[in-house]
């Protein structure tokens, strides 16, 4: 436990895929203009949580690269402490907190994790615990 692995590349999110995001799943004012989100909880233009999320998943498939993937089977806690703006660039960092083998499934572990995405400043912009089954490696 308490292994790290962190994403080999950012993500930079930009104004346009802000906007597109949030349009199409989640249009609340301060994810569609900087005129709109004046007067919003925030008070900036800033991306969704949910595109936040996603970019996240994209840097965690990217850095885990599982064979023969992995599923996701649960969500412990999910934050964000700080808005992601236009020019963030966001990256990942893993930490593995407990894995044992599945008592349901043979041959599949159930790890939970902490996934911390950082922006350019080493800012941290959301917090994800979550649960995953995987294959487990030879020999266990």
């Amino acid at each position: 436990m308490g292994r790290v692995l962190r994403s080999a590349r950012a993500i930079r999110m930009e104004r346009e895929a802000m906007i597109e995001f949030a349009t199409a799943y989640d249009p609340q004012p301060a994810h569609l203009s900087e005129e709109a989100a004046a007067s919003s909880q925030f008070g900036l233009f800033c991306a969704s949580g949910w595109h936040t999320g996603s970019v996240t998943m994209r840097l965690v498939a990217e850095t885990l690269r599982i064979a023969n993937g992995g599923m996701g089977i649960g969500v412990d806690a999910l934050r964000w402490p700080r808005p992601v703006v236009p020019g963030d660039e966001l990256r990942v960092e893993i930490e593995v907190l407990a894995a044992r083998a599945s008592r349901s499934q043979p041959g599949r572990g159930i790890v939970t994790t902490r996934t911390t995405t950082l922006n350019q400043h080493g800012e941290i912009v959301q917090e994800l615990t979550s649960i995953v089954m995987m294959p487990m490696r030879e020999g266990g």
